[in-house]
């Protein structure tokens, strides 16, 4: 087994341990499956994971970051590291076997009754260039570290965590080994989520300079993903994969797009986005859905041609969730990624995008219909006038709408949420987005919306309802955790938290007791 121990502050990293090749048979079948249809690679691939894949085409990871899984099939070292607030302990989360997914409920254990943010981030390649958090840059002050649940979510069948960022969080190691420098070529992608993103700088992962300063065109390489527009024009709403190459988020040699088709991902859940770059004279984009299908390329061709990128000057820190010189105004999520030695085979990335979708990120979460943590549900209306109406979202806020066997895949999806433990009190509820993954209910004034989990105090105890038995008999009413008289209430179609009675149009006694009833119901979306 390929195992890992943390490098100790100040102490020499580990030299390179060279790779037994994997036979190419493990490339061929992966492919198979993603061009035959074939959904999950075949038995014989089982055993690779990216980085085998891409030492198997010679160009070995000398960075492997990931929250969900082990990627190397014998890799069983620790995964990341939580801090809780309670008592600043510190542990270690693992695979719950080598190659396999992370033991989330070793953290859900550790992180019982109180909060944890995520300290570090380990590198599972032998160079060790693990992540810690980021300290103060020439754009941005020190960064904080990410909630260690604000974004559940299914692997492989198992419940793992994903890295959340907000504006103001970021990691990076600036001491770094085997990462290009200096023109050198490489390549990297990471898994992210087209739902969670902004226009702010910069949600990157890549390299970048040793010092969290700007020193200049070229000095950067690092794949970028939002929806700000650098160069104009852009096209579509994006998000797009772009290249940050340092001053600017490039999506062509000319920064601005030069492919009309490229209108960005829109909103996938999950994203597969690459970037390669061989560090003279060429650098090629591309991006996928993580959950089926293949590649595609939106950039293939020269460097930017302003001065200094020809060749690169490439320094070798690794950055996530912030710009180069900690630019941290972006939002985003990951959930893996890695970095090569030498430009991947376009074959290579097409077996590792076979491999990200045989995950099946974003799969069934095993239960329906139910309260319980991790049961997929939607919430029925009982009031006489709207019991064809399910708890909905539709741009950004709550609403009831009808639902159904012949409502699209998106009407389905948005009345489909995943019932979480309580982000404030365990013995509550939380309710996350099926296809927002990391967004959850909360309510703001008030009134009701979908927004991102921050994790702060104030958005956990928003976002947590207490189940209790329906106020009209029948079904369950949801009490608001940090206003107790309050429960869950549609109202002119439109959620509220709401009172029996009160100032406010929305806690009109009239049919309050039937409003604030639910039925629990089986989700519309798988």
């Amino acid at each position: 087994m390929l195992t890992r121990t943390p490098r100790a502050p100040g102490a020499p990293r580990a030299p390179r341990t060279p790779r037994a090749l994997l036979s190419l048979l493990a490339v061929c079948a992966t492919l198979a499956a993603l061009f035959l249809g074939t959904g999950a690679p075949p038995a014989a691939a089982a055993s690779s994971r990216p980085c085998d894949l891409y030492a198997a085409a010679g160009t070995p990871c000398v960075a492997a970051h990931s929250l969900v899984r082990a990627l190397y099939a014998s890799y069983n070292g620790p995964l990341y590291q939580v801090q809780r607030a309670k008592d600043g302990a510190k542990t270690n989360i693992g695979p719950l076997s080598a190659g396999g997914y992370a033991d989330a409920a070793a953290q859900d254990s550790f992180c019982a009754g109180t909060t944890c943010i995520i300290t570090e981030i380990y590198d599972q390649s032998p160079r060790h260039n693990d992540l810690t958090i980021e300290g103060a840059g020439g754009a941005g002050a020190a960064d904080v570290g990410a909630p260690a649940d604000a974004l559940p979510v299914t692997a492989g069948g198992h419940q793992v965590y994903g890295l959340e960022i907000s504006a103001g969080m970021g990691y990076r190691d600036n001491s770094t080994s085997g990462v290009a420098v200096n023109g050198q070529a490489e390549g990297m992608y990471m898994v992210t989520s087209g739902t969670h993103v902004n226009n702010r700088c910069c949600f990157d992962y890549g390299n970048a300079e040793t010092n969290n300063m700007d020193t200049g065109n070229g000095h950067m390489d690092a794949i970028n993903f939002g929806t700000e527009c650098w160069f104009s024009p852009c096209y579509g709403q994006g998000p797009w994969v772009q290249a940050d190459l340092e001053n600017g988020l490039f999506q062509s040699d000319a920064g601005y797009s030069r492919n009309t088709s490229n209108t960005g991902t829109g909103p996938l859940p999950f994203v597969t986005a690459l970037l390669k770059n061989n560090g003279q004279d060429h650098f090629a984009l591309k991006y996928g859905n993580a959950q089926s299908g293949g590649l595609t390329t939106t950039y293939s061709g020269g460097e930017p041609t302003a001065g200094g990128y020809k060749p690169m000057h490439q320094e070798g820190a690794i950055v996530l969730g912030t710009g180069g010189d900690n630019s941290n105004g972006s939002i985003g999520s990951f959930f893996e990624g890695v970095m090569t030695a030498g430009i991947p085979t376009d074959a290579a990335d097409n077996a590792v995008q076979a491999d990200i979708v045989s995950v099946g990120y974003g799969g069934p979460t095993g239960s329906t219909g139910t309260l319980s943590p991790g049961s997929e549900t939607s919430l029925r209306a009982t009031t006489s006038c709207c019991t064809g109406d399910y708890v909905r979202h539709q741009n950004d806020a709550a609403v009831i709408s009808p639902v159904t066997s012949g409502s699209s895949s998106l009407d389905k999806n948005d009345a489909t949420w995943i019932v979480r433990r309580g982000l404030a009190d365990s013995s509550c509820v939380s309710f996350e987005s099926r296809n927002y993954p990391g967004d959850f209910l909360r309510h703001s004034n008030y009134r009701v919306y979908r927004q991102p989990m921050d994790g702060t105090a104030q958005f956990r105890a928003d976002a947590t309802f207490c189940p209790q038995t329906g106020k009209s008999g029948t079904g369950t009413s949801f009490a608001s955790y940090n206003y107790p008289t309050r429960y869950l209430r549609h109202y002119d179609h439109t959620l509220y938290i709401a009172s029996n009675g009160g100032a406010n149009a929305f806690d009109s006694s009239t049919s309050w007791t039937a409003d604030v009833s639910w039925a629990v119901a089986a989700p519309w979306a798988p």
